[in-house]
């Protein structure tokens, strides 16, 4: 999940742009597959298509970690580089590079899954997170800001050149499916600002439902979430060698 300088700064950046390209097209194309199940056979959204969805972008972040992330990192998401910058783990002036990066494979990944699956998709919502009654605008928020900061604070542990090495995908992996199934029903579990985005911009155009006003209720608790958990984690080790 860490940088590798032997990479070229524009192979990296190609890296992420794949790695968060596979993420949507993969995690958020499994949201509008399902529910195009779902109208087949006239059945209800259940805890086991959420289970499905979330395993998906479980499998989607192990891949792309070993695929990636000898490359580039493997952040594939703007907040874990933000936040990875402001601890000094990578340089501040690599992110612009990175966050693009990101947000453009994300859209490459949801405009693939509409070449994939088809304006159905778009008009079943091509997996754009959203929040409805009876979630408030507060409760959303917090649900996007912890589901973020367990999911950064995993990072960080695994990056931790003490951690074993060689698993990387698993634990981050294994985080992003239970946060799913615990913060999936309220917000969609996007914890990623890239992620959130890329259905956006291109469900809009094609037609489909976007309530733009939720968008900062994301980004913002994405980017707290995310921060205070690298801060936090590089907190915890400093008071460790302190003591020590």
């Amino acid at each position: 999940m860490t940088d590798n300088t032997e990479n070229t700064y524009i192979q990296r950046l190609l890296a992420e742009f794949l790695g968060t390209a596979f993420l949507v097209f993969l995690g958020v194309g499994s949201i509008p597959a399902t529910l195009m199940l779902q109208e087949t056979g006239k059945t209800s959204f259940t805890m086991a298509d959420l289970g499905v969805i979330a395993f998906t972008f479980a499998m989607a972040v192990v891949a792309a970690v070993f695929a990636i992330g000898h490359i580039s990192g493997c952040h594939i998401n703007p907040v874990v580089t933000l936040a990875l910058a402001a601890t000094g783990r990578i340089p501040g002036r690599e992110v612009p590079g990175y966050v693009l990066a990101q947000c453009a494979g994300a859209v490459a990944g949801a405009g693939a899954v509409v070449a994939v699956l088809g304006t159905r998709a778009v008009h079943l919502g091509l997996g754009v997170a959203s929040y409805a009654p009876p979630t408030s605008a507060s409760q959303a928020f917090l649900a996007e800001a912890l589901g973020t900061f367990i999911l950064v604070f995993v990072v960080f542990g695994v990056v931790d050149q003490r951690a074993p090495g060689g698993f990387a995908g698993l634990p981050i992996g294994f985080a992003v499916f239970a946060i799913a199934v615990a913060v999936g029903p309220v917000t969609g579990a996007a914890l990623n600002p890239a992620r959130t985005l890329g259905p956006l911009l291109v469900s809009g155009p094609a037609g489909g439902p976007v309530d733009w006003s939720q968008l900062p209720v994301y980004l913002v608790a994405q980017l707290v979430g995310g921060l205070l958990a690298g801060r936090l984690y590089v907190t915890m080790n400093r008071l460790r060698t302190i003591a020590a």
